[in-house]
């Protein structure tokens, strides 16, 4: 029988493992975001699109918040999540229009 410290440290290990996968996914989808991002700038400066599209960005607010209740996480961290993600966005578009 295996000693409650020791079984202690093996699931805090196995849950550091799994948290250190979800972490390089989440840096991986990111990055995959942002480059997809970056093409819808690019496209909007070439056209002469504003870098901003709030109506977008409102639906995608509130279609984040729902899946975040699905997910069982908390819906006002996944819009400051992706209020981030959107304002840096912006900025990226921004620069494509200068």
């Amino acid at each position: 029988m295996t000693d409650p410290v020791t079984q202690a440290a093996t699931l805090l290990k196995e849950h550091r493992e799994s948290i250190d996968r979800l972490d390089a996914i989440l840096v991986y989808t990111l990055g995959e975001r942002f480059k997809h991002t970056q093409a819808v700038g690019a496209l909007k400066a070439a056209h002469d699109l504003p870098p901003s599209d709030p109506a977008r960005e409102a639906a995608q607010i509130t279609r984040l918040e729902d899946l975040a209740i699905q997910a069982d996480l908390d819906p006002e961290f996944a819009k400051k999540f992706l209020n981030f993600i959107i304002a840096e966005v912006i900025q990226h578009h921004q620069k494509h229009q200068e």
